[in-house]
């Protein structure tokens, strides 16, 4: 969780920190080993983690997503896995050395991005919803695939080893297939079914969910290994579905997200920080470093290029799309185990295989980590200006409020349930979305990743209360205002602490106030600060109220009960004042 924190610091990817922190505590200092202190438990406590966490990446996909985007991500999937399986497996044998038995066996598993490593990335490059959406989707339903593709070039491998091919030998591995499907989606109905009839209390539905994955993980891998991943997904893709009308389903969320975050951070550090130094060396040769290369400039750019020619992507978004591939925990679990197996039946060559992933996953994490974001912003895929802010409510002041900010270069976008509200801001140039913030459907009809704040600034002290509840899990506790409506004296002393923090611009600033000011006169100033000094009335240039600083570096800080905000030179104020 250090990792995770630090990463998020430093504005770093949080999967290089963890890498980097396991081969320290690991092969480096050789402080602990965490393959020998599990011993037997280690290959099944991480297979079960990447379980949960392709389950908690599955339930967040929705269908509504794809609008657009559905012919893309179907190819990326389904011809664009199939293509990079085989460019995979040539680069292999090519560049690596490798047979061409084991190198279509491991490159079936190279096929796999993750929601371990994609998802992290998504949330810290904050790329518009289209992009976003096929490469989570893409991560989170090849990652099962990429080890059945894996294990059917292992059968064919053992079957023709055997004796003359036959297709009717492959009939157990699709049968097997086939069934871990259906267990995942009998699982993912039975639950729903069971949470939609109230038969589980609220504080065991979590739980309860929580243990139905492990179960359904761990019928899969009875039928047949590795498709353990592939019924959790289905699982999960089922209630994702269902959700929508089982509501109470997706309270589960935050909760599998908390989880899914702790795990992919515990799991990353424990496979790195089992390595063996040799393996570690292994990965600065020749051969490794030209197969990586090979995977991250020919074979992912190629299958995505081919595979999305006539579908809805841009050519910046194919080029954005065809750069970014991590790979991550699953392509090191699973790389390990077909290792061990393809050692055991004879092929010397598949013991560089470990390496060999290594340093795929390690390069291509640093690689689309550090690049993701100046890739997209080149290509026009980024959000290059300041932290934006969503406003919820059009009213005089605020429209006046969001004019001043855009004025400022700092995007804004006005939401409201009236066409009419909205009418003036639409004519002043700014931004709006007309309809309910607070239902489902904005998620997917409003682009949100500009803004980092959120004002509640509707004549509702009610309903902007119930805003920033909302959406405090997705903008932060710190980045979520809301606009008093009506407060005396008496109200005022008796707001508890925490919540000042969150009631905007002090005391005096009601909805009423300000709108009333606003409608006799009052204007927007900006006042260059020049010197350190604290923001007390008394110091200030003008009489006017203090709504907000914008830094040098171009954040916000809005005043609020609580904070009596610093001015720095370089600083500016904004000011709400009559004209004169």
């Amino acid at each position: 969780m250090f990792s995770q924190w630090l990463a998020w610091r430093i504005q770093w990817p949080s999967i290089v920190i963890m890498t980097i922190a396991g081969l320290f505590i690991g092969p480096i200092l050789g402080l602990i080993n965490p393959q020998e202190g599990l011993g037997g438990l280690y290959s099944p406590l991480i297979s079960l983690a990447v379980a949960l966490i392709l389950f908690e990446g599955s339930t967040s996909l929705d269908i509504r997503e794809l609008k657009g985007i559905s012919k893309s991500v179907f190819r990326i999937v389904t011809l664009g896995a199939l293509l990079a399986w085989i460019g995979g497996s040539l680069a292999a044998h090519f560049m690596a050395g490798l047979s061409l038995e084991v190198s279509f066996i491991i490159g079936g598993l190279f096929v796999v991005t993750g929601p371990t490593v994609i998802i992290p990335l998504l949330r810290q490059a904050k790329l518009p919803p289209r992009i976003s959406s096929v490469l989570k989707w893409e991560g989170i339903i090849v990652d099962p695939i990429g080890p059945l593709l894996a294990l059917f070039a292992y059968e064919i491998l053992k079957i023709t080893a055997e004796g003359p091919f036959q297709f009717g030998d492959f009939l157990p591995f699709f049968v097997d297939s086939i069934l871990a499907i259906a267990v995942g989606y009998a699982i993912g109905i039975l639950v729903s079914v069971l949470v939609g009839k109230g038969l589980f209390p609220e504080y065991l539905k979590s739980p309860i969910i929580f243990c139905f994955v492990l179960i359904c993980f761990t019928f899969g891998e009875a039928i047949m290994h590795e498709t353990g991943m592939l019924a959790v997904t289905i699982m999960g893709l089922t209630l994702a579905r269902t959700k929508k009308y089982v509501h109470s389903i997706g309270s589960i969320g935050h909760f599998m997200e908390n989880i899914s975050v702790m795990l992919t951070s515990t799991v990353f550090i424990l496979l790195t920080a089992s390595l063996t130094r040799e393996t570690i060396m292994a990965i600065f040769t020749w051969p490794i470093i030209l197969f990586v290369l090979t995977m991250l400039f020919l074979v992912r750019p190629l299958s995505i290029w081919l595979s999305t020619i006539g579908t809805e992507l841009t050519l910046q978004e194919k080029t954005l799309v065809g750069w970014i591939a991590p790979r991550g925990i699953v392509a090191l679990t699973v790389s390990g185990y077909f290792a061990e197996v393809l050692i055991e039946d004879g092929y010397q060559n598949a013991s560089i295989l470990t390496s060999l992933t290594l340093a795929l996953v390690f390069i291509t994490v640093c690689a689309h980590g550090f690049s993701i974001g100046p890739v997209a912003r080149k290509l026009g895929l980024a959000n290059t200006g300041f932290s934006g802010v969503l406003i919820v409510g059009a009213s005089s002041f605020s429209i006046a409020f969001a004019q001043h900010l855009k004025e400022l270069g700092v995007p804004v976008l006005i939401t409201d349930t009236s066409d009419d509200h909205l009418y003036q801001a639409r004519n002043l140039g700014i931004a709006t979305y007309h309809g309910e913030i607070l239902s489902e459907h904005s998620d997917f009809e409003v682009d949100m990743t500009p803004y980092d704040t959120i004002l509640a600034m509707k004549g509702d002290a009610a309903y902007n209360a119930l805003v920033c509840q909302t959406y405090i899990p997705e903008f932060g506790y710190n980045n979520t205002f809301s606009l008093p409506v009506e407060m005396g004296q008496t109200e005022q002393k008796e707001i508890p602490h925490a919540i000042k923090a969150h009631l905007l611009f002090g005391e005096g600033a009601t909805f009423r106030e300000l709108n009333k000011k606003v409608n006799i006169g009052y204007t927007m100033k900006t006042i260059e600060i020049d010197s350190k000094q604290t923001m007390l009335k008394e110091e200030l240039p003008l009489n006017g109220m203090p709504l907000c600083i914008k830094r040098k570096n171009g954040s916000l800080a809005f005043v609020t009960f609580k904070e009596k905000l610093m001015l720095d030179a370089g600083d500016q104020l904004v000011v709400l004042d009559l004209e004169k």
